[in-house]
């Protein structure tokens, strides 16, 4: 007789609130599932950010058809190539070789010599004990006039270390040469977005006569390499900080994290960390906590006690948001992750004294299959996969922060809900694009 797979299926191990969860993981690490919800970029995109680069996977076929797809759904297939790794490679033990010829091969058969090419190998030389120092050796000696950069889709590296999020963002920026630096040029880093130039940070610098370099905003090459002449570098986002600090320690000049927080003192303590780091007054914040206020009142009296749910791949600090909706008066219900960041580990503890029936739910767990809406939420849903798990129209369609920062991101997300609790989205075919805002994945 059949069975249903799903049918009474608890939701123990993928549900819990808030006051029993542990910090950092709330959640058992095991068999995971993926959503549909794919807004958030991967190492296809991010690499792509490097202008004129070339992007080479050295992968079993399995594990390719994912990245084929991605080069596909971004119109980048030109800049993408793939060599396939099969298991006689493995078993004659040629993995070097097949990665140094096949490497070559592509580079000459391409119309236009890149810069840069990203070599990204996988879990598979790794299991077999590649030299990866001796191909990216020989790969120099053939073609001097290439940087070559080791990238990684290695699923086993996830669980240690650095992150492939914080590898492939610290990969970014490792082509940059010395130049001399300009006191007055800075560098957004690590985003994949590009900074808002409404965002209380980017106003600063303009307002202080500093040239930006972001990647996302760079057409060549040239003006690529124009970042390293940064005095300072600042990242925003919690799995850049690892690679700032390196690109500082080979260039030289100052790595500064200015975080996205939606908490007042936090914004006005970096803002005038930054303001006396780069020699300038700091920037003046009198009645931007008493215009957030206001506006948080409009969006509550609007929105009403209508539930909410938020989930990390609409910004990196999601209990940070809940924390700050909820002490507005808010009724937010869910929040969805699979770990909590050390940054969050005080919002963490003041939401469970303060807020202890809060709900967390995993993305990746394996129930999660299971409990996905089926009828449609009346519920307001702040990322992408918060949506999909509540099935709802109403929700906030933005993802890795937005290019937000500082007042602005507070301002912002408020307008965001409000736009949410009016408007409808089709949720199916949105969440479905992947790497949301990457040139042709619009």
């Amino acid at each position: 007789m059949l069975k249903k797979v799903n049918a009474g299926i608890s939701h123990e191990g993928a549900e819990i609130a808030i006051k029993d969860a542990a910090f950092p993981s709330p959640f058992v690490s095991g068999l995971e599932y993926a959503s549909p919800a794919r807004g958030m970029w991967n190492i296809v995109h991010t690499g792509m950010l490097i202008p004129e680069a070339h992007e080479i996977f050295v992968c079993a076929a399995s594990c390719l058809r994912g990245v084929v797809l991605t080069a596909a759904e971004m119109g980048a297939q030109e800049r993408f190539s793939t060599v396939e790794i099969k298991e006689q490679n493995l078993l004659n033990g040629d993995m070097e070789e097949l990665l140094i010829e096949g490497v070559s091969d592509i580079i000459e058969k391409l119309p236009k010599r890149p810069p840069v090419v990203l070599v990204y190998t996988s879990c598979m030389h790794h299991f077999a004990g590649c030299d990866l120092g001796m191909m990216y050796k020989e790969l120099e000696a053939r073609h001097p006039d290439i940087v070559f950069i080791d990238c990684y889709m290695n699923p086993i590296m996830r669980k240690s270390g650095m992150t492939p999020d914080q590898l492939m963002r610290s990969r970014l920026y490792m082509p940059l040469k010395e130049r001399e630096k300009k006191e007055n040029a800075v560098a957004i880093i690590g985003n994949d977005l590009p900074m808002m130039k409404e965002s209380d940070l980017y106003v600063f610098l303009k307002e202080n006569g500093m040239k930006i370099h972001e990647i996302t905003s760079c057409k060549t090459y040239e003006e690529y390499q124009e970042m390293a002449e940064s005095s300072v570098y600042i990242s925003s986002y919690p799995s850049a900080v690892m690679g700032g600090d390196m690109l500082a320690e080979r260039l030289g000049g100052i790595h500064f994290y200015f975080p996205l927080s939606y908490d007042y003192d936090v914004i006005e303590e970096k803002m005038t960390e930054l303001a006396g780091l780069l020699g300038v007054s700091a920037p003046g914040f009198t009645g931007k906590r008493e215009q957030c206020e206001k506006a948080k009142k409009e969006a509550k009296a609007l929105i009403g006690e209508m539930p909410i749910a938020i989930d990390y791949t609409y910004c990196p600090k999601p209990l940070g948001l809940a924390k700050m909706l909820l002490d507005a008066g808010f009724n937010v219900q869910k929040v969805y992750l699979d770990a909590i960041i050390g940054e969050e580990k005080e919002d963490f503890l003041y939401l469970k004294e303060r807020y202890p029936d809060l709900l967390l739910y995993p993305t990746v767990h394996a129930k999660m299959r299971f409990m996905a809406a089926k009828e449609p939420g009346d519920i307001l849903a702040i990322g992408q996969k918060a949506a999909h798990f509540n099935n709802t129209k109403h929700f906030v369609n933005v993802v890795e922060g937005g290019g937000m920062i500082g007042y602005q991101a507070i301002l912002q997300t408020l307008e965001y809900m409000k736009e949410a609790y009016l408007e409808e989205k089709d949720v199916r075919n949105l969440i479905q694009i992947k790497g949301m805002g990457c040139g042709g994945c619009q």
